[in-house]
């Protein structure tokens, strides 16, 4: 709980987080919890998770402590037994009964702290055939549907980066879960485990479209329907210096005024009549071929035709609204996106730059700060007998 000694960073301010290291969806989902304001204490193996990514420049990796622990090693998991032992949530993204091996899954952690909030992080859940297996954001995706549904027909699907199903297919969903479980655990001081499949949350996101499939308003091939660029008011278009803009003019009102201001009034009505979709795609890609795209935004700029440029990473922090509502930030050097959702009460900041492998006094401050139990965790820059 907040006191009048310990400044409120957020809505999680006081919250105490575990974070057992790995790559992809656990260290955003633990970030998300720093950025809220939770105490995250980030626990290295010994050489680092062996990504190539300087950790200078992993923005995952902001608002956390970091000490190193090597596992493996007499006494390793006992220091990791006793952070868990002062600490609210733990998040591990381990294949299902490595951290049983380790002796710091469920069972030892909860025999110290009954209350502490167990979260794991896989691509194919804790059980099922596939579980012990390796994959990844696409593999995942696949299986669900949900990358078929991305693409032009007749063509590969599209791959969304690691954005589907690593991040709001799993971070999300683990933040979800681990929110609701320790509301559980706080009401009635038992806490539990949190089985976030990134399979799972991936197929839940598509809940919407297989109600449409169900009322035969979705068709089950990319291309074909409303909202997967099958229709030529919902979909991107070349402008005549190479870039895009995005066009969603779903609603009539909207659409007409996309129309209009494209030029097209005359063409309005063929909206209705899906056979004549694939001429009007044609028409309004060439008419958007004939300016720029810095032209384009000016013409729907202050509309409600539902128009937008499709921007790079460099460019999107200097789209005026964006700049507008500090929607990215600066912090150490680093152009990075703001924490979100805002809060009114509890506003959350970046407070701190990537933490690094056991950086600077981590492990001493951690120490401090929750009272740990047992040696230090190992510092990988100290010396022995120092």
């Amino acid at each position: 709980m907040t006191t009048a000694t310990t400044p409120s960073h957020g809505p999680l301010t006081g919250v105490r987080v575990v974070e057992l290291a790995g790559i992809g969806p656990g260290p955003f989902a633990a970030m998300l919890l720093a950025d809220l304001g939770a105490d995250v204490v980030r626990v290295d193996r010994p050489g680092g998770p062996g990504l190539a990514l300087d950790p200078a420049y992993d923005i995952t990796h902001r608002n956390k402590r970091a000490v190193t622990v090597d596992l493996k090693a007499p006494g390793g998991p006992a220091r990791v037994l006793g952070l868990a032992a002062r600490a609210d949530v733990l998040i591990e993204g381990y294949r299902p009964g490595v951290a049983e091996r380790l002796g710091i899954g469920p069972e030892p952690c909860h025999a110290r702290n009954p209350r502490l909030v167990y979260g794991r992080m896989t691509g194919w859940g804790q059980d099922g055939p596939l579980a012990p297996r390796a994959g990844h954001d696409i593999g995942y995706i696949a299986v669900t549907g949900a990358l078929g549904l991305i693409g032009a027909p007749g063509t590969p699907p599209a791959v969304p980066a690691n954005l589907l199903g690593d991040y709001a297919g799993g971070s999300l969903y683990l933040v979800v879960g681990v929110l609701a479980a320790l509301h559980h655990a706080r009401a009635t001081g038992t806490g539990q485990v949190v089985d976030a499949a990134i399979v799972d949350g991936t197929a839940h996101l598509t809940a919407m479209i297989h109600g449409m499939l169900a009322a035969g308003a979705w068709q089950d091939r990319r291309g074909a329907n409303l909202l997967d660029g099958g229709c030529p008011f919902y979909g991107t278009y070349e402008t005549s210096d190479g870039r895009y803009m995005a066009v969603g003019a779903l609603e009539q009102r909207f659409y007409e005024e996309f129309m209009a201001l494209l030029g097209l009034p005359d063409h309005a009505r063929d909206r209705d009549d899906p056979a004549r979709w694939a001429d009007l795609r044609a028409t309004v890609a060439a008419r958007f071929r004939t300016r720029t795209r810095e032209e384009w935004t000016a013409v729907f700029a202050d509309s409600d035709a539902c128009v937008a440029p499709v921007l790079g990473l460099r460019e999107a922090p200097h789209h005026p609204h964006l700049a507008a509502r500090a929607t990215f930030t600066d912090h150490g050097g680093l152009t990075q996106p703001a924490p979100a959702p805002r809060f009114s009460a509890t506003p959350a900041t970046v407070r701190t730059a990537p933490a690094g492998p056991d950086a600077g006094t981590d492990a001493e401050a951690v120490i401090r700060a929750w009272d740990t139990p047992g040696p230090h965790p190992t510092h990988p820059h100290r010396k022995a007998g120092q």
